[in-house]
């Protein structure tokens, strides 16, 4: 099978599972899980070929696989749509079909299959167990068919963004994830909660799509074409960078750049439009899994790296993403420290790590974003899925003591859980050091040692020391989030009572581990490995750009800082809660924190409410029902009036008294006046006939002689 081929086959699997689950094997578990993970895997096999293939390119990024084929006639010519691999295409689609099969097959512990049917389960809300010989075991969710169908348009929709030739299709894998975030996030959509954040993600992420839509609007104005080969072409982005947009004072590529740069602050979730992504957390931990590291937000820093050589060519552009990203990245991470939900950190330092890839960015650390990318899609997805692993623990031994008022994911009921559940710790122990930075033996601690070099070469002095303090946070709240749920000893019986989590839950977790580990080799710098080993990362992706960017020499302050953060950060983390026994022991239970700065709060009043006044005042009250109801109403009278005036002066005396009336009254008078000519004596008739003949031959007479 030709490499061209293969490349429009990747995406398909997943899409024709969704439609074979939804019409055909919804109602068994086994083949609808089966055709799910098989097409996980098929995606993932045909990835690895590609990716494999790849390698085998010289120069890849002037030489990369593409094939196109015609669409949408567009006059004399047709729109193109095609596929297309070079570096950043397939370090993209190595991370994102392993991640996804991870996800899948996890899902099929997560959701209990083999379980019973719950006693008082319903479709819309999480399963509650259920009762066999007497003890409470796990139920299976009533959903599960439903389950694999969405999460399999979900990878659809990722895999087609990220194979794509143009941005148009880029922006359809984009809806299509924003559809499948909305129905996943409210999977369970009998939950208030659930139901509410399904809407808040769809709504909140809806703004920054409105801005990437005009940006491509604007785009395909300005150049005629969407397709990357064109938009990237010397001549176009030369023309784009000379053009002026009359906004702001940017030139044409800084406000597309500027505009598509916000439809990722919607998807990637950076301030101010972050408030989604937490909450997002109402939906399945596979779900969370996935909007966090192989798809959704992931998503949204790829169209930003996808469209650099726009976007890097106005300084202004690059200089307000730098601030987002930077800013996000701190302020995110003061939310985590504060946050008793285990999936609530996650989420917030998902938030916070964006913000590093998109400071990167806005910096020209454009590998050096990239890798990070990729490397904390690995230890993310390996996060959430470890709190899944441990919320599932939790839940039995809720189950067991019968207590469902004890919140299974708050990390204050935990505790001790590296007994009991030793394959999770370990795992999530390696994910947390990656997120964290520990030194030389994880992944996060290169991509982010050179995000941090960047900085500080290129003199960005505010990012850096931003990013430094970030990072400082990121081990603490890490290191916090794991003395809470892992060491010590039980805090809870429920606690006491959980156990380890089947092999479909646990061996994803193994084969992520690795990755959160081995990967970051592959970006190892030339000054530690004396050249020995090639740094391949940076010499692949890095190839995209037309100037190259050289890797950076060593330098003592961000390697120093790297190790300061991470180290102390997760000393810090550590002995500060090795001793906590409660929330009510914890220092950093400030207000502010907890309420994460009362942006909600804020947006709540300054928009939620007035829109609501804005919509039920007065567009329903004033407009609708005053002044357009009022419009209607008036017809009524003045119709009214209009008709009783024809009623009387036309209708009565005109149609009924003449036309009507007169008519009959006419036929009656004739008929009354002709009735004595009617005898029936033929004398008569006859002398009328005599009568009547003389006369009109007499008139004929007359009138021919006259």
């Amino acid at each position: 099978m030709t490499t061209e081929l293969l490349m429009w086959l990747i995406p398909l699997p997943p899409a024709l599972a969704f439609f074979a689950i939804l019409l055909f094997t919804n109602k068994s578990k086994a083949l609808s899980h089966t055709v799910g993970v098989g097409a996980a895997f098929l995606s993932w096999l045909g990835a690895m070929i590609v990716f494999v293939r790849a390698l085998g390119v010289e120069n890849l990024a002037r030489n990369p696989f593409v094939s196109r084929i015609n669409w949408m006639p567009t006059g004399d010519s047709y729109f193109q749509i095609g596929v297309q691999v070079d570096p950043l295409t397939a370090v993209m689609l190595f991370f994102v079909t392993l991640c996804v099969l991870m996800i899948f097959i996890y899902s099929v512990g997560y959701h209990n299959f083999g379980q019973p049917k719950g006693d008082h389960d319903v479709k819309g809300l999480p399963p509650h167990g259920a009762t066999v010989d007497g003890h409470a075991v796990p139920s299976v969710e009533p959903m599960y068919s439903r389950f694999f169908a969405f999460i399999g348009l979900f990878a659809f929709g990722m895999l087609a963004l990220v194979l794509t030739d143009n941005v148009l299709v880029m922006f359809m894998g984009w809806e299509i994830m924003g559809l499948c975030s909305y129905l996943l996030i409210g999977f369970w959509y009998a939950k208030p909660s659930a139901r509410d954040a399904a809407v808040k993600a769809f709504m909140t992420t809806r703004v920054g799509d409105v801005f990437m839509l005009l940006g491509i609007a604007f785009l395909y104005s300005v150049t005629g074409s969407l397709s990357y080969k064109d938009v990237f072409s010397e001549n176009v982005l030369r023309a784009l960078a000379s053009v002026p947009s009359g906004v702001f004072g940017l030139s044409a590529a800084g406000l597309i750049g500027l505009l598509l740069f916000i439809g990722t602050i919607g998807k990637s979730a950076q301030f101010p439009l972050h408030v989604w992504l937490p909450d997002a957390m109402e939906g399945p931990t596979p779900v969370s899994a996935m909007i966090h590291a192989a798809a959704m937000v992931s998503a949204g820093v790829y169209a930003v790296i996808r469209m650099f050589p726009l976007t890097s060519l106005d300084p202004k552009t690059m200089s307000f993403i730098a601030f987002i990203g930077a800013f996000t990245a701190l302020f995110a991470a003061t939310i985590a420290v504060a946050q008793n939900d285990i999936k609530r950190v996650l989420a917030y330092s998902t938030i916070s790590q964006l913000g590093f890839m998109i400071a990167a960015l806005g910096i020209h650390a454009y590998v050096a974003a990239t890798f990070h990318l990729v490397t904390h899609a690995f230890f993310k997805a390996l996060l959430f899925l470890g709190s899944g692993s441990v919320i599932h623990g939790m839940e039995h031994g809720v189950l067991h003591t019968g207590n469902h008022k004890v919140d299974p994911q708050d990390m204050f009921n935990m505790g001790g859980l590296r007994k009991k559940m030793p394959i999770t710790f370990w795992t999530f122990l390696i994910g947390g050091f990656a997120l964290s930075g520990f030194p030389l033996v994880t992944a996060g601690f290169w991509s982010k040692d050179e995000i941090f070099a960047d900085a500080w070469a290129h003199g960005h002095w505010a990012v850096f020391l931003t990013l430094a303090l970030a990072a400082f946070l990121t081990a603490f709240y890490t290191m916090r989030q794991i003395t809470l749920t892992f060491f010590g000893e039980a805090r809870t019986e429920e606690a006491k009572h959980a156990r380890e989590t089947p092999w479909t839950m646990t061996m994803p977790l193994v084969i992520l581990s690795v990755f959160a580990v081995g990967y970051g080799w592959l970006g190892m710098p030339h000054w530690l490995t004396g050249g020995l080993v090639p740094n391949w990362f940076h010499d692949f992706v890095g190839s995209m750009l037309t100037e190259h960017q050289a890797e950076l020499g060593f330098n003592i302050v961000p390697l120093a800082t790297s190790l300061v953060v991470a180290l102390g950060g997760l000393a810090a983390g550590y002995f500060m809660y090795r001793d906590v026994k409660s929330a009510a022991e914890d220092k950093l239970q400030i207000p502010v924190l907890v309420n994460k700065w009362y942006v909600d709060e804020f947006y709540q009043v300054a928009l939620i409410q007035p829109a609501i006044w804005f919509s039920d005042t007065f567009v329903s009250k004033w407009m609708d029902k005053g002044f357009i109801d009022g419009i209607l109403h008036s017809f009524g009278p003045a119709t009214g009036g209009v008709g009783r005036v024809i009623r009387e002066r036309f209708d009565i005396p005109v149609v009924n008294q003449f036309f009507g009336d007169g008519a009959s009254e006419a036929s009656w008078w004739l008929g009354r006046n002709l009735r004595p000519i009617q005898t029936g004596r033929i004398q008569q008739y006859l002398v009328l006939t005599l009568v009547i003949l003389l006369a009109v031959g007499g008139l004929i007479y007359f009138l021919l002689t006259a």
